[in-house]
């Protein structure tokens, strides 16, 4: 599945992506390190886990995503990979649910590509996919991602004490979530009507 608006695309992750993605992290090391999910040490007596390829990596994500549990993406922007959204934890039954986390390339930060490639991702898990509800977790120091979910209108529901393990410890994260009955015009849409616009600039 690929998901286009304007000069943002969302893709499924390749292997032949490497050197690309690679690349961008590299340049983007110190950007992205106090946001980045890391592994809790293992218990005395166990070895620490193997830390996978990127070949390795893909093709998890990928088994993942064939099993109905996950949506790997990258973002492209003009043609560019500069980021990654994952649409992860698929749940159905009684709770129809996932929840998404995403990074980006400092040098596109600011320029709405990732309030558009959420939108993306949430519209096509709520029309297509047929989800109920979306949860993105974000730390609440992390400002430019709070900023994103405040740009598309999640709702806060509060903060899960030391929820996720990043940059090499327990950390709390802020809740925000959508449900498909708050955005009956779809997000894209949304976005789309509450972007500032300032005559002869790009859109922010």
């Amino acid at each position: 599945m690929v998901l286009t608006d304007g000069e943002v695309t969302l893709r499924p992750i390749r292997v032949r992506d490497q050197r690309e993605w690679r690349e961008v992290n590299r340049r983007n090391r110190d950007w992205l390190r106090p946001w980045e999910a890391t592994i809790p040490p293992p218990p005395p007596g166990l070895a620490p886990p193997h830390r996978p390829t990127f070949r390795q990596m893909v093709r998890h994500l990928r088994g993942e995503a064939h099993a109905g549990r996950m949506l790997p993406f990258v973002v492209e922007y003009r043609g560019r990979l500069v980021g990654q959204l994952t649409v992860a934890g698929i749940t159905w039954g009684s709770m129809c649910s996932a929840h998404i986390g995403y990074w980006v390339d400092q040098e596109v930060a600011g320029r709405g590509v990732i309030p558009t490639a959420v939108a993306l991702a949430v519209d096509h898990c709520f029309r297509a996919v047929g989800l109920h509800r979306i949860e993105i977790c974000i730390r609440p120091e992390n400002i430019p991602s709070r900023r994103v979910v405040e740009k598309l209108g999640f709702r806060e529901e509060g903060i899960r004490p030391r929820y996720l393990h990043i940059d090499g410890a327990w950390r709390d994260h802020a809740v925000f979530v959508l449900t498909a009955e708050e955005v009956p015009e779809g997000l894209l849409n949304r976005w789309r009507r509450g972007k500032p616009r300032t005559p002869g600039a790009p859109h922010k």
